[in-house]
């Protein structure tokens, strides 16, 4: 494989594997790597028909074989066994006629930042399948169809940690010419050589006149060959099946354009069939062997990663918004918090702003859905109140419901309103709520979207594209000091302070004691601290947030003491809540920088009480 590197020509690559044992009768909801275990003879037959049709590289059928993918078929442990084996089917099949390299793809799941999956993890994951394919004697490997550069990185430093074989990385992009993060190809291109892969270049995408656009980007900013496997065009539904509409003779045509643009490697992905291979092989003779001209190139130099190059500095923090210069100045904060109502009627929220922004509390906090009930959108809700009542909200943003490029939309447009404060929180599941079969979307949680809020303040998005000016949000993010692993919830906060969060709001604390080791490594971050406060109005409440509400600990001697303030009725049960809330604070107080009062029932009386009786306001 080296050899087809190093001499300029124009080689051919097989094309799909997965539609092709569809087209043979393997049912969709069967583990196609495990195909090379129980059906090898079937594996063999589909790649001598590449060969024959003019293919001189041939990957493995091994596209999904990572520890991930294969546990959802309880694969996990034969990992290297199947990766194995499909090698070795593969040149059994090929007889020495082409080359074999060790196709790798996406884990199938979101890793850091955007996910829960370190990259030492991801990496683990790949050298697993790297190993086993190596056993099998690959000549080479194919990195193919990731959209996350950090993820191909790793499975580049998964074959590096093994061998020293060629690599071909390739990534893959939507309609627009950019990955599902955003990255444009022209910094795929810069990145992937940077990174040190012997080709790069794109695969499956939409088809091959966009991957045509996104190519003639690349090649000027590329260092090393070229590669493209188009789709066999876009799949349509012809009486319930998908069928890959291009001809063999059309993507021929597009392969020939590539060609004149100095691609080198020519391939198929999905519905791509031994006839567009053998298309493809006469495309690759019209260069008659000789080594292909391409237009001059500079090196690409890029920083690890999808490259941070294009951000900016952020706006410092004291000039994103008042509460931004309050946090930055070490002066104590207000915040009341409210839900918004379940109704579109704005007074319910605009006429409690009014009270506490006369009030002189700083912030009034909106909550996004809580507790998974549906109710007037937060995003909206804060707009209306900091245009009718002249208070800054924070908005309370949930990641639950809603997929990443939705998220940042949202918040764009949440910029564009002029919002300032966010609050990150991962948020609670539907099943939680009132609608428990409502679609569940957890595309990335608290920690990548502070990430992504993160990058937006510096100007990119999380394919490092630049979005313009760059936004000013005052990002806060939630710690659950009473959660019942406290460990993993302070490895948890640990991961948002690094993403870059602003500043932390607790849950509500009736223990000042919960806080010392979470108030320990804000510290170490620099990052201020508000404290969540929260006045029991009834035992009902205390009893609830103690037994009903993960998260949050209340101790056993604050339900009796409300129990005993009950027994003397329901004013009595306030003043109690209200008393111990003025405690918490005042315990709190040298160690916190303000304090975040929940309003129950919109009831900003309540909450302003215990503000004015601290001395907070």
């Amino acid at each position: 494989m080296r050899r087809l590197i190093d001499d300029g020509k124009v080689h051919v690559f097989d094309g799909a594997m997965g539609t092709e044992l569809y087209g043979r009768g393997v049912f969709v909801n069967v583990c196609y790597d495990e195909v090379n275990l129980s059906r090898p003879d079937l594996v063999k037959a589909i790649h001598r028909d590449y060969v024959d049709a003019g293919a001189e590289i041939v990957e493995t059928n091994t596209f999904g074989a990572n520890p991930v993918k294969l546990s959802a078929y309880g694969l996990a442990e034969r990992t290297e066994e199947i990766n194995t084996a499909a090698a070795r089917l593969a040149r059994e099949a090929v007889g020495g006629r082409a080359c074999v390299a060790g196709a790798i793809g996406p884990l199938g799941i979101r890793i850091e930042p955007f996910g829960p999956t370190s990259r030492d993890e991801a990496t683990a994951h790949f050298r697993s399948q790297v190993v086993g394919l190596l056993a099998g004697g690959v000549e080479g490997f194919v990195l193919e169809t990731f959209a996350d550069f950090a993820e191909i990185e790793c499975a580049y430093h998964a074959v590096r940690a093994e061998s020293d074989l060629p690599v071909v990385a390739q990534m893959t992009v939507g309609p627009d010419g950019r990955t599902a993060y955003g990255t444009d190809a022209a910094h795929i291109a810069r990145a992937l050589s940077a990174m040190g892969a012997d080709v790069i270049g794109l695969n499956c995408s939409v088809g091959p006149a966009v991957m045509l656009d996104a190519l003639e980007d690349m090649v000027d900013a590329a260092t090393v060959p070229l590669s493209a496997q188009p789709n066999a065009g876009v799949p349509r539904t012809v009486r319930d099946r998908q069928i890959y509409m291009a001809s063999p003779e059309y993507l021929a045509e597009y392969a020939r354009r590539m060609v004149q643009l100095g691609v080198r490697f020519l391939g198929g992905c999905c519905g791509t069939t031994p006839a567009h291979v053998r298309a493809l092989r006469a495309v690759a003779g019209e260069t008659g062997g000789k080594p292909v001209v391409t237009r001059p190139r500079t090196h690409a130099s890029a920083p690890r990663g999808a490259a941070a190059s294009a951000a900016v500095a952020p706006v410092p923090l004291a000039e994103r918004s008042k509460l931004g210069a309050k946090l930055a100045g070490g002066r104590l904060v207000s915040s009341v918090e409210i839900r918004p109502p379940h109704s579109w009627d704005p007074r319910e929220v605009v006429e409690p702003a009014r009270i506490l922004a006369s009030a002189g509390v700083d912030v009034i906090t909106l909550v996004d859905t809580a507790r998974a009930r549906i109710r007037m959108g937060a995003l909206a809700a804060a707009a209306v109140v900091e245009r009718e009542a002249g208070i800054e909200a924070i908005v309370h943003y949930t990641c639950r419901g809603k997929n990443m490029h939705t998220m940042i939309s949202e918040l764009l447009g949440a910029a564009a309103l002029g919002l300032r404060n966010v609050l990150v929180v991962s948020g609670e599941p539907p099943a939680l709520g009132p609608y428990p079969d409502a679609t569940e979307v957890f595309d990335i949680d608290s920690i990548g979207l502070t990430h992504i809020v993160h990058g937006l303040n510096r100007g990119v998005d999380p394919g490092s594209t630049p979005i313009g000016a760059p936004t000013r949000f005052v990002q806060g993010v939630q710690v659950s000091e009473g959660a019942e692993d406290r460990t993993l919830e302070l490895a948890r906060f640990g991961y948002k302070l690094e993403a870059g969060a602003d500043f932390a709001v607790t849950q509500p604390v009736f223990d000042v004691a919960d806080l010392e080791p979470f108030l320990e490594l804000a510290s170490k971050h620099r990052t201020p601290v508000i404290a969540g406060i929260l006045p029991f109005e009834s035992l009902r409440s205390a009893e609830f947030f103690a037994n009903e509400m993960p998260g949050i600990s209340v101790p056993a001697r604050v339900v009796e003491r409300m129990r005993k303030a009950e027994a003397s009725g329901t004013n009595a049960a306030l003043e109690e809540g209200m008393q111990i809330a003025l405690e918490t604070i005042a315990a709190a107080r040298p160690l916190v920088q303000g304090f975040h009062v929940s309003a129950p029932r919109r009831d900003v009386a309540v909450a302003l009480r215990v503000l004015r009786g601290a001395g907070v306001v």
